[in-house]
């Protein structure tokens, strides 16, 4: 199952081996994520008020990017999974049909052929 064309290859178990490395690496994102409670040693009276509410937006906005991150993996997973069936199947229609075409056909030898 590869086809190529204008100098891109593509191959079915290639798409789906990089879609399980997707999703594995955001699985792993996922249970390795930041604890927002460990910025506590920044919050009042420990530090300063300004300081405490720059670190705690900062770390909101460092923890919604984390998420949006691990989430554009999972996607960008679920997106190449689905590319890589519909290349099967796609693949797996051209097969068909051009069997049907060989059983259907019949033989002509050259000679009989109009030229």
């Amino acid at each position: 199952m590869s086809d190529q064309s204008d100098g891109f290859s593509v191959k079915g178990t290639s798409i789906n081996g990089s879609s399980n490395l997707l999703i594995e690496i955001a699985g792993l994102l996922y249970e390795g994520r930041p604890d927002i409670d460990l910025c506590t040693a920044t919050r009042v009276p420990r530090t300063p008020a300004s300081v405490a509410d720059a670190v705690a937006r900062f770390v909101s906005f460092a923890k919604n990017q984390y998420e949006d991150t691990v989430a554009l993996y999972a996607a960008l997973s679920t997106k190449l999974r689905t590319a890589g069936t519909a290349y099967a199947e796609v693949d797996g229609q051209k097969s068909r049909d051009f069997l049907r075409h060989v059983l259907e056909g019949d033989y002509r030898s050259p000679e009989s052929r109009p030229s």
